[in-house]
């Protein structure tokens, strides 16, 4: 009954974060009521009093340098590193890297090892608390965050221990992940919003459920998504395919009825949708 009482709990947390405005969104906070959900016997306590040891470090840190609290973005990074990767040894997974406690932000503070949007996201988390604004880059396929800077951002990568990233640098990692013929373009240097951070750190564990076969649980990590984004379109649209896969007409149905009412009611995506809902009509009469 506890378990499902602290599920509950998360659940109520996360519906109310959907009706915040993206820039409210308390990032740790949400992630770790997406991890209780997920590993519901982890010890959500222990992580929430870890990332508050997290942030009064930064703190500390940001007060003794000068230098990287009067707007130096490159200072910044050193200075996260130093509290993130020296005195909490979090590292990028680089062994078991599909491993789905690296997208758990509770086992990711027991293990300090993770995925590249969880530990961007413990960075984000460090430096609100040092006051400093950061956010996180639509880069395809790597996690990257960005600290504002008097002289321009600094990006930094924080699953690999190196410096501050250059456009040769950003480049490289592009064509490692789409391969030699990728070209670096200003958008994926773009920043993201706060939803989309999660999203994406979500999205992780709703692949490997897929991926394994498991629609029914990739379906409620999808469900606990639109909690704290129901304005997702797309993902309205694949918790319609999840459910008429697990034979759940009525539910795809509402799923397709949000989706339409959420994309433009002309175009090609729209004639499609409307002709599975009919479909699913059918299939209920």
């Amino acid at each position: 009954m506890a378990d499902i009482t602290a599920e509950a709990e998360a659940r109520h947390a996360l519906d109310a974060a959907g009706q915040l405005p993206d820039e409210e969104l308390d990032l740790a906070n949400i992630a770790l009521q997406l991890a209780r959900i997920d590993a519901p016997d982890a010890d959500a306590a222990a992580a929430a009093a870890h990332l508050s040891e997290v942030a009064r470090a930064a703190v500390d840190a940001a007060t003794a340098n000068k230098a990287a609290d009067e707007g130096d973005a490159e200072r910044r990074a050193a200075v996260l590193r130093a509290v993130l990767e020296q005195r909490f040894s979090y590292r990028g997974d680089t062994e078991t890297y599909d491993a789905p406690e690296n997208a758990n932000l509770i086992r990711v503070t027991e293990r300090r090892r993770g995925l590249p949007v969880a530990l961007g996201l413990i960075w984000l988390h460090a430096a609100e608390a040092a006051g400093w604004n950061a956010w996180g880059l639509d880069f395809p396929g790597h996690f990257l965050i960005a600290l504002e800077g008097h002289d321009g951002p600094c990006i930094v990568d924080p699953y690999q221990p190196a410096q501050p990233l250059a456009a040769p640098a950003l480049r490289a990692i592009l064509k490692r992940m789409q391969g030699p013929q990728a070209e670096l373009r200003p958008e994926q240097t773009a920043p993201v919003p706060r939803r989309a951070v999660l999203l994406r750190l979500q999205n992780n564990l709703k692949l490997r459920r897929l991926q394994a076969g498991d629609v029914r649980g990739a379906l409620t990590a999808t469900e606990d998504m639109l909690r704290f984004a129901p304005a997702a379109a797309a993902l309205w649209r694949e918790a319609t395919l999840m459910n008429q896969r697990l034979d759940r007409i009525g539910a795809a149905l509402t799923c397709i009825d949000r989706y339409l009412a959420l994309i433009p009611a002309e175009g090609e995506a729209a004639r499609r949708a409307r002709a599975m809902a009919a479909e699913l009509r059918q299939r209920l009469n």
